[in-house]
């Protein structure tokens, strides 16, 4: 055990992920607002890929929308708990085809102009900060490419003796 804990110092991070919070409890918000109870922000990505794709497995809607399986298995089984999706059993028993219910079809039309709305207000967003947000993200990635985040915290790692 160490001295000091390393917890008490500012967190780094804890600035984008409370940025992050809010601006998906804002989207959640106009959800409440036109009367959709249940849905987060997190499902419209799913929702409208099924509306264009027809069912999935997990794994193909995980690999279709760049998410981890576990990701979305977690996502999936909550949408399901909301009355959207359905899962029925895959073509083997390891796999689960998930389908939009009539209610979570029923949303798709809105979560689509949702999306393009806030697509248009990230958009809108960069033009009034002197460094846009999606270029700073597309940095962060170009650097961690040329050193993964990995290498650079094992760069910085000075272990405890054991």
């Amino acid at each position: 055990m160490t001295f000091l804990d390393p917890t008490a110092v500012s967190d780094p991070w804890h600035s984008l992920h409370e940025l992050l919070a809010a601006m998906d409890a804002e989207i959640e918000q106009v959800y409440v607002e036109r009367g959709i109870e249940g849905v987060r922000p997190r499902f419209a990505y799913p929702l409208i890929r099924l509306a264009h794709t027809g069912p999935l497995t997990i794994r193909e809607l995980a690999k279709s929308l760049g998410r981890s399986h576990s990701a979305i298995s977690q996502t999936v089984a909550a949408m399901r708990k909301e009355g959207l999706v359905t899962s029925e059993p895959g073509p083997d028993a390891r796999t689960r085809r998930i389908d939009l219910t009539e209610r979570g079809r029923s949303l798709v039309p809105f979560l689509e102009a949702e999306w393009r709305a806030t697509h248009d207000t990230v958009a809108e967003l960069d033009s009034e900060i002197p460094y846009a947000m999606t270029t700073v993200v597309e940095e962060v990635q170009r650097a961690l490419g040329h050193r993964s985040m990995r290498r650079r915290i094992l760069d910085h790692l000075v272990e405890p003796p054991r």
